[in-house]
């Protein structure tokens, strides 16, 4: 523990520098000038905002995953190689959506709603063939049980299931300044914890790693933020933290910890389906639940916070989940 905590400190620390100098970057080539803020309209302030942020996360966790635990630990590689393919994807997703942000007369660019999830699933393919078929993975973890319940090939939907659901989901909390960050930290945290329970040191390092480069992020996204993650960080946490979950087998309290993932997309699944079934008729005010609570008269900081607090006792109930 005292490792993987050292760690996470020290990505923080690599980050920090990292994203000061990214910043002044996009901010230079105008990478986020006039890209388009959805939600309530008090987010236009927002326009120009540098975006594709979420690469100060993404290559500190790499340096220092292959610098400290990496080597002799190639186990790592699949929640690395997660990080990396799932970014690359929220990369091309964001660069489309800047260009036809600029150019709204010229022809559509990038990846549509369609390609970008057949990505994501085939990505989710590749690690649940690395989970079943090279680790040995088809269990999951019960509270209060000592042994785990094998699925047998019933494993491999319901682990593609939980990565592509996972990076939808943090996908979708990534609305509001600091929101799906500190979230984000939370859910790796808690998971390092129930890895450290497990005994599974190195995926305790890189949850930590995880968190400490999210952290850094945080430091310039906190309200009211210098640049955003776009999906290029929040695809790569939702991924990452999706097949950390398959390999610590405690994939059953990935609701529980990442409460705040499932309540924005039951949110904007229930507000779809209540839209269709009542002929527009509207649960809430504006989906993902973040926006309602913003139109309901609460400050984006006042959602955050208490969001961030709900994270965080839902981590403990993980935790404690996972200590039966």
């Amino acid at each position: 523990m005292v490792f993987a905590l050292t760690l996470g400190v020290a990505t923080c620390f690599v980050a920090l520098p990292f994203g000061y100098f990214l910043l002044k970057y996009l901010k230079a080539h105008g990478i986020g000038e006039q890209i388009r803020i959805d939600g309530p309209t008090s987010h236009q302030m927002k326009l120009g905002t540098p975006t594709m942020g979420g690469i100060t996360i993404v290559v500190p966790v790499i340096i220092m995953t292959a610098l400290f635990n990496l080597i002799g630990h190639e186990s790592m590689l699949l929640p690395l190689g997660t990080v990396v393919a799932c970014a690359i994807v929220g990369a091309i997703d964001d660069w489309a959506g800047l260009r036809r942000a600029r150019d709204p007369a010229g022809e559509k660019r990038g990846l549509k709603a369609r390609y970008k999830m057949a990505w994501l699933v085939l990505i989710a393919v590749g690690a649940t063939a690395v989970l079943y078929f090279v680790f040995r993975l088809e269990s999951f973890a019960l509270p209060s049980i000592p042994t785990k319940f094998s699925l047998g090939l019933w494993y491999i939907p319901a682990s593609i299931f939980v990565i592509v659901a996972t990076a939808n989901a943090v996908n979708l909390t990534d609305g509001l300044d600091g929101l799906a960050g500190s979230t984000s930290a939370i859910a790796f945290a808690a998971y390092g914890v129930i890895a450290l329970l497990q005994g599974q040191l190195y995926l305790v390092a890189f949850c930590f790693t995880m968190t400490g480069a999210t952290m850094a992020f945080l430091w310039y996204n906190a309200y009211p933020a210098q640049m955003f993650m776009g999906d290029t960080g929040s695809l790569a946490l939702g991924g990452a933290l999706g097949v950390v979950a398959m390999m610590t087998g405690q994939w059953l309290l990935l609701p529980i910890v990442g409460i705040v993932f499932v309540a924005e997309t039951l949110s904007m699944i229930l507000q779809v389906w209540y839209f269709k079934l009542t002929g527009g008729k509207r649960i809430f005010k504006m989906t993902p639940l973040h926006h309602h609570f913003e139109l309901l008269g609460w400050s984006e900081v006042h959602v955050v916070q208490r969001f961030w607090l709900v994270s965080v006792l839902a981590a403990m109930l993980g935790i404690a989940l996972a200590l039966l």
